[in-house]
């Protein structure tokens, strides 16, 4: 069994896009810049926003935090959205989820740039990544194919089952094991809460991808010899006996799965980081569509 380590394929991502911001600044060219929205404070989307800005600085980006009241109007916000999108000195940027029930997410980012949208959930995005056109991948889906391509996990011919069917991660990532080339040209059963016998399918999965948020759901009994995991859950659990009141558990029982795994990820320090640094590398690529138009 080994760990797919996210937090060290992060880092070493970040170095490279370091080199490269480095580079680019010997070249008397514009370094790319993302900024990252925040409306409210809810204490996980800080923490999340203050890391995507820390990295930006650890590599050579440039960034802007952009922190809105709680009590801000879609009207408002949407205003804001324009600006960001008329803003020349920006390269990308994120509007952090999840926003105030008053305000209707999809409107929001409907209305963001598709040449902006370092997230890739602008449908414009989704469609050129359903047809193999160059775009931004979403940040967590792309994170999990480059550890599948670093840790050289085979895909083709492969049966990949994914549990959960969220924009964010399930749909793009039936699509991109889909695809043609590597990592891809896999065989895959896209499943769900609605899906019936689901076990049939995960005994039978080489690869499980699952993004589920159910702690501890898949179980050792679950998958077959050799199976590769990719946890993207994360829960938090109270745990009294934790100085923080809590610990973190992925969607996997990992003590149980690790023993029948060839190659799995941890929860935390795996998908995770994966995430922040391929958000770096779409503004990079936004960055450089931009310089060539």
């Amino acid at each position: 069994m080994q760990i797919l380590d996210g937090k060290k394929t992060s880092e070493d991502i970040k170095k490279e896009i370091a080199a490269e911001v480095q580079q680019m600044k010997a070249n008397g060219e514009k370094v790319p810049h993302l900024a990252a929205v925040i409306v409210g404070t809810n204490g996980a989307s800080l923490t999340y926003v203050g890391s995507k800005v820390r990295s930006c600085e650890q590599i050579g980006f440039d960034s802007t935090l952009v922190s809105l009241p709680e009590d801000i109007t879609e009207a408002a916000l949407l205003n804001k959205i324009k600006d960001l999108n008329e803003d020349d000195n920006l390269d990308g940027y994120i509007v952090q989820l999840p926003l105030p029930k008053h305000i209707d997410e999809e409107k929001i980012l409907m209305a963001i740039d598709p040449d902006k949208d370092v997230d890739g959930f602008h449908p414009a995005n989704f469609g050129k990544m359903a047809l193999e056109m160059e775009t931004f991948l979403p940040a967590t889906p792309f994170g999990i194919m480059q550890l599948l391509e670093r840790y050289k996990v085979e895909t083709s011919g492969k049966h990949t089952v994914v549990i959960g069917r969220s924009h964010i991660v399930g749909r793009p990532m039936s699509i991109l094991m889909s695809r043609k080339g590597y990592p891809g040209d896999s065989t895959v059963t896209l499943t769900h809460s609605r899906t019936k016998n689901l076990e049939e399918y995960t005994k039978n999965a080489d690869i499980i991808i699952t993004a589920l948020g159910v702690p501890e759901f898949l179980k050792a009994d679950m998958v077959k010899d050799g199976v590769v995991i990719i946890d993207v859950g994360i829960t938090r659990v109270d745990d009294a006996s934790n100085p923080k009141g809590y610990v973190i558990k992925g969607d996997v029982d990992f003590d149980g799965v690790s023993k029948k795994s060839s190659f799995i990820t941890p929860v935390p320090g795996g998908v995770g980081p994966m995430t922040i640094a391929m958000l770096l590398q779409n503004t990079l690529l936004a960055r450089k569509i931009r310089s060539r138009k």
